[in-house]
C-alpha cells in the first residue's frame, strides 16, 4: 500500500506541475520583412552550441527573400579576436499563423520564431517553442534601459528562463 500511494503522490505533484506550466509560445502576427531587414546587434541570448565561440560583437544581419522568407548572416568576434560567420535563411512555416519560420543554420528546420517586436522595429526577440534560444536584438550596439527592460519583460511573459541570459558586450 505505501508503494501506491507514493506512485499516486507522484502523479498528484506532475498534475500540477502541469496546471502551472507556461502557455504555448506565441510569435508575433506578422513582420514587414522590408522594415525588419537590415543589420541587428545581439545584446543577449540564451547560450547556444552554434555560437559557444562568440565572446563579443555579435551581429545578424537580414535580407528579405521572396514569399516572405529571409537570408540571415550572423558574425561575431572569437576570442582570439578573429570574426566567425554562419548564414542561413529562414522561410515561413506554412500554416502557421504568425512569424514562426524554420531556419537551416541551427539545424534542418529549426524553429525560429519572431516573439516580440518594437512598434518601431528598434528590438527583437527571437525563440523557439521549446524555450531553448532566445536572443535579443536591436539595431543600436546598445539598447536604452526602457526598451531592454521591454524586450525582457516580452521574454518573461512567455516563460523564457532568463536566468541563464548572456548579455553579448558590443565595442
Amino acid at each position: 500500500m505505501p508503494r501506491h500511494a507514493a506512485l499516486f503522490l507522484l502523479a498528484a505533484l506532475g498534475l500540477v506541475g502541469s496546471l502551472h506550466a507556461a502557455p504555448p509560445v506565441q510569435p508575433v502576427d506578422r513582420i514587414d520583412s522590408a522594415r525588419y531587414a537590415g543589420k541587428w546587434y545581439e545584446i543577449a541570448r540564451l547560450p547556444t552550441p552554434l555560437q559557444r565561440r562568440c565572446v563579443a560583437d555579435a551581429t545578424v544581419e537580414y535580407t528579405a527573400m521572396p514569399q516572405g522568407g529571409l537570408h540571415i548572416n550572423n558574425r561575431c568576434r572569437t576570442k582570439d579576436g578573429s570574426i566567425a560567420a554562419v548564414s542561413g535563411s529562414a522561410v515561413p512555416i506554412e500554416g502557421a499563423s504568425g512569424a514562426q519560420y524554420q531556419a537551416d543554420f541551427l539545424q534542418p528546420g529549426a524553429p525560429y520564431w519572431i516573439i516580440a517586436l518594437d512598434p518601431d522595429y528598434r528590438w527583437a526577440v527571437i525563440g523557439d517553442p521549446e524555450r531553448k534560444t532566445l536572443w535579443i536584438l536591436a539595431r543600436t550596439p546598445q539598447l536604452p534601459p526602457g526598451q531592454l527592460e521591454q524586450a525582457l519583460r516580452a521574454a518573461r511573459a512567455q516563460g523564457y528562463p532568463l536566468d541563464e541570459l548572456r548579455y553579448t558586450p558590443q565595442h
